[in-house]
C-alpha cells in the first residue's frame, strides 16, 4: 500500500470571470523511503497539488479527487480536528519562501517548540532539548544562542534550515519540500539538498521534491512526474527520464537546460509549444 495515493485530483478556483481550472485529473504515489519529484514550470500545479493535501488552499478552491488517502485513510473525510492532528505531524511541508514562512514576531526556539507543544506530549524542558537537539540536526551553528534569534536576524540559508527542522521535529512519515532551494546561492543549495536526503534516508520517510530545477531532479530523485498546465505529462524513473524522455514537454524540458545548448540561442519551452509540440 502506497504512503500517499492520489487518483484523478481536480482544483477548480473561483474567480471574477469565472472557474479556473489549475489541476485536471492527476494523480500522485509515494512510497515510505522514496523520493519522488515533481517538475514542471511555474504554473503547472505543483505547489496546488501539495497544498491540496495539506487542506491549506482557501475557501475559493474546489477540490475532488477520486481517491485521496494517506497510510490507508481518506484524507476528504478528515474533520478540520482530525486533519491537525495528521498535518505537522505525520505530514510536514517545507514551503518555498522561509522568511515569509515564519512569524517576524517570535524567536526561533518558541517557533520550533510550538510545533512540538501541538502534536507531542513532552514536557517543558523536554521540548527545549528537542529543540536545540533539531537545530543540531540541521547544521544550524550555535543552537544555543541562535535559539533566541529572530527569523530576520539569521540568513537565507539558515532560515530554510530552521523550516526543516521545524517539518521533521515530529519525525513525519511523508516530507513535501516545495522548492526548498529557491533564492539561496549554489553552495547553500548543494547544502540543503544534502541535508534533505541525509534525513530522509536515516528516518525512511517518503519526500516529495517540488521544483523546476533539473539538476535537484537528477540529483535527489528516485521517480519523477513532469507536470504542464495542471496536467500529468510523463512519469517514470529518473534514470529513464534524462536517458530517453518519451513526452515532447519533457524533452522541451531538457532541451533547455544550459548543457544541453546547440548554437548561438539556447532553446526554451516556449519554442517547442510554438511548433505545436503539445
Amino acid at each position: 500500500m502506497p504512503l500517499l495515493e492520489i487518483r484523478n485530483l481536480k482544483v477548480e478556483f473561483d474567480t471574477a470571470k469565472g472557474a479556473f481550472k489549475a489541476l485536471d485529473g492527476v494523480d500522485y504515489t509515494v512510497d515510505a523511503g522514496e523520493v519522488l519529484s515533481i517538475v514542471g514550470e511555474s504554473g503547472s500545479g505543483k505547489s496546488v497539488a501539495m497544498l491540496a493535501v495539506m487542506g491549506l488552499l482557501p475557501d475559493t478552491a474546489t477540490i475532488t479527487a477520486d481517491v485521496m488517502e494517506f497510510e490507508g485513510g481518506d484524507l476528504r473525510t478528515l474533520s478540520s480536528r482530525e486533519r491537525r492532528k495528521v498535518i505537522g505531524k505525520d505530514i510536514s511541508m517545507i514551503f518555498q519562501e522561509p522568511i515569509a514562512s515564519l512569524n517576524p514576531c517570535f524567536t526561533i526556539g518558541f517557533q520550533l517548540a510550538e510545533t512540538l507543544k501541538i502534536h507531542t506530549d513532552l514536557s517543558g524542558p523536554e521540548r527545549k532539548a528537542r529543540v536545540l537537539e533539531l537545530m543540531r540536526a540541521v547544521g544550524i551553528p550555535d543552537p544555543e544562542g541562535r535559539v533566541s534569534a529572530f527569523p530576520h536576524q539569521m540568513s537565507g540559508g539558515q532560515c530554510q534550515r530552521v523550516m526543516i527542522a521545524m517539518a521533521i521535529a515530529c519525525s513525519p512519515k511523508l516530507l513535501i519540500a516545495d522548492e526548498p532551494t529557491t533564492a539561496l546561492d549554489v553552495t547553500i543549495q548543494k547544502q540543503i539538498l544534502d541535508l534533505l536526503v541525509q534525513l530522509q534516508q536515516e528516518s525512511g520517510m517518503g519526500l516529495i521534491m517540488i521544483t523546476h530545477d533539473m539538476g535537484v531532479v537528477a540529483e535527489t530523485a528516485d521517480r519523477v512526474i513532469v507536470q504542464y498546465k495542471g496536467r500529468k505529462m510523463e512519469e517514470s524513473d529518473v534514470l529513464s527520464l534524462f536517458e530517453n524522455p518519451q513526452h515532447t514537454y519533457t524533452k522541451a524540458l531538457l532541451s533547455a537546460l544550459p548543457e544541453n545548448a546547440t548554437g548561438d540561442r539556447l532553446p526554451t519551452v516556449s519554442d517547442f509549444a510554438e511548433a505545436g509540440g503539445f
